[in-house]
């Protein structure tokens, strides 16, 4: 994966800058020790390092503008970080850059049950923010699988969804308003607590912009009241078409389950070791959960069965109870622990109509045979959010080239059939170089230019998004 040639006249900066960092900040917030900022040199997708000029890890939105503007004046790229849960590369720093981390911005701000809405700090983590508010009855939707580490930061820079997407959405449908710091050191307040906000409309391009536009250190996010209750139904298959088949037919019938996740044999195998969660040995397997009152719950899951059992399930089994419920959950919610300990993997991240998905999975596993490297699809199938896990060996030369092939091609495949590159991964270094068969140039201009306004000299995440050859004159400027 092809990176910039780190500045020499940035480095060599490295000493001032981090004197002018520390003159403002508490000693604490500054890091440049390279034996501390190695802890910083990845994200999750961690086949991809590079230490950074150092780390600054502020308390307060105005201490983030405040070393913003000093990296302004001094030209220094700053790349935003999350919690480092990134699958795409979206916080790989360079080495002439800082990391600006909010992981100590994880206050709750203002919770507003009568008009359901909570302010946090963005270096908060995803279920932390259910946490706060599930005491008196509510909760936050989107629940990334990393929901336990992921920081609100980078749900927002990724528009990050999760296994409930089908029924509430993604960040983007739950996201309110944001305190954004531009790269000049400016506080900008977008959206706020009402659902229309006065002003011009820009959340939709802060949120899933990838730290380009500017540094979220507040949210206000909705906030829901919880279910009276919901179960799930796992239903087995002896064949990934027929399991994608059968979701596009529950969609198809106006049925709305709260989530449908897919898995097949492989991911299967290697969660019932891990995790012993009594799944069947079966090709491939759907969890559907519905939510309501009993009656709903009652009418919705006999919807789903009955649709399912038209596609001759090899199994069919329903949580009665929360007990059983959790043993349903337990495997899909251990997949991705699961694969790690079989194999090395990188997880993809595409999205396709769903009723592509027979289509799409039968290309997949043809691609499997042609590249000779085993996949395994887990997924948020019910709005066509696929996951597939390319397994490989790190160890040996050429073979992650050789998945990153693979990984191309199936991400193609998603575009061509009508979907995107991505669903709530992010394009960061990943797919970056991707961009140009969704895009064509001119769409690439105007989203380019959009980033010429906020961050005029292209200091932010400057070597993710756009490829290199297109955003190349822009990121040059200030050298």
């Amino acid at each position: 994966m092809e990176m910039p040639i780190p500045s020499d006249f940035r480095i060599a900066r490295k000493s001032e800058l981090m004197s002018r960092l520390r003159a403002v900040l508490p000693p604490e917030c500054v890091i440049d020790d390279p034996m501390e900022t190695r802890a910083y040199e990845c994200d999750a997708l961690s086949a991809y390092r590079c230490a950074p000029l150092g780390v600054v890890l502020p308390y307060t939105t105005e201490q983030v503008a405040t070393a913003l503007k000093i990296c302004f004046e001094m030209d220094i790229p700053v790349v935003p970080r999350g919690a480092g849960t990134s699958l795409a590369g979206g916080s790989l720093p360079t080495a002439d850059s800082i990391i600006l981390g909010v992981a100590r911005m994880n206050d709750v701000l203002e919770t507003d049950y009568a008009n359901r809405f909570v302010r946090v700090q963005t270096g908060r983590t995803n279920l932390s923010v259910t946490g706060a508010v599930e005491a008196d009855g509510y909760f936050y939707a989107p629940d990334p699988s990393s929901q336990l580490a992921c920081a609100i930061a980078g749900n927002i820079a990724m528009n990050s969804g999760g296994a409930h997407c089908l029924k509430y959405g993604v960040t983007s449908n739950n996201l309110l308003g944001v305190r954004l710091v531009t790269m000049q050191g400016e506080i900008v307040d977008i959206g706020g607590a009402q659902l229309d906000a006065a002003g011009m409309d820009l959340l939709g391009v802060i949120c899933g912009s990838e730290g380009q536009l500017g540094v979220v250190t507040e949210a206000t996010l909705r906030i829901l009241h919880k279910p009276e209750g919901a179960l799930p139904v796992l239903i087995g298959f002896d064949s990934n078409e027929v399991a994608g088949a059968c979701v596009s037919d529950i969609i198809r019938a106006g049925v709305l389950p709260v989530a449908i996740e897919f898995m097949d044999r492989p991911c299967i195998r290697a969660t019932e070791e891990f995790a012993k969660a009594g799944y069947p040995d079966c090709e491939a397997l759907l969890i559907i959960e519905v939510e309501g009152s009993p009656l709903e719950i009652e009418e919705q899951l006999e919807k789903i069965m009955s649709i399912a059992a038209a596609h001759d399930p090899v199994e069919v089994r329903r949580a009665n109870d929360s007990d059983e419920a959790a043993r349903i959950w337990l495997g899909r919610k251990s997949a991705f622990g699961a694969m790690g300990q079989i194999n090395d993997y990188m997880c993809l991240d595409g999205t396709i109509p769903v009723s592509k998905l027979p289509y799409v999975l039968r290309r997949i596993g043809e691609m499997s045979q042609q590249f000779g490297l085993g996949v395994g699809n887990v997924f948020h199938a019910g709005d066509g959010n696929m996951h597939p896990l390319i397994l490989y060996n790190a160890n040996e030369p050429g073979q992650l080239e050789l998945c990153e092939q693979f990984g191309a091609e199936i991400l193609k495949l998603c575009v061509e059939v009508g979907g995107c590159l991505t669903g709530e991964h992010g394009v960061g270094i990943e797919k970056r170089d991707l961009m140009d068969h969704q895009f064509a140039p001119d769409d690439l201009e105007a989203q380019m230019a959009i980033k010429d306004v906020f961050d005029p000299k292209w200091l932010l995440n400057p070597a993710k998004v756009f490829p290199l050859a297109a955003s190349e004159r822009r990121r040059d400027q200030g050298l």
